[in-house]
């Protein structure tokens, strides 16, 4: 069993910057891709970055393009998303998600952590 503990979320004011931490209790390379959610007040849970742990790869949903940055630091087995020039609207509570594909995958979810934008 793998754990994924977010940090790094609070109360921030518009235009203003926070890093979300995902801290794996196993190794990172376990899955695929490690990505990051956002699910705000009576909305569905939505998808913000995803990065292959191989590659690198990143892609980003298009309303955080230019202000977010996800990135791993394997000996930490860490993921991040930096974020700034945060707006109201990126209020929501962020979850990490590692997935492995294939037959045998699975998919892992961290607890999620608040962010709020005031304006």
């Amino acid at each position: 069993q793998v754990q994924l503990v977010e940090s790094g979320g609070g109360l921030v004011q518009a235009g203003g910057s926070l890093r979300l931490s995902c801290a794996a209790s196993g190794s990172i390379f376990g899955f695929n891709t490690m990505s990051w959610y956002r699910q705000a007040p009576g909305k569905q849970r939505d998808l913000v970055a995803t990065i292959s742990t191989i590659s690198g790869f990143s892609t980003y949903t298009d309303s955080v393009k230019g202000r977010f940055t996800i990135s791993i630091v394997n000996a930490k087995n860490t993921v991040y998303l930096q974020m700034n020039s945060l707006k109201p609207e990126d209020t929501a509570v962020y979850y990490c998600n590692g997935i492995r594909h294939g037959a045998l995958g699975y998919t892992y979810w961290g607890q999620g952590t608040q962010v709020t934008v005031s304006s």
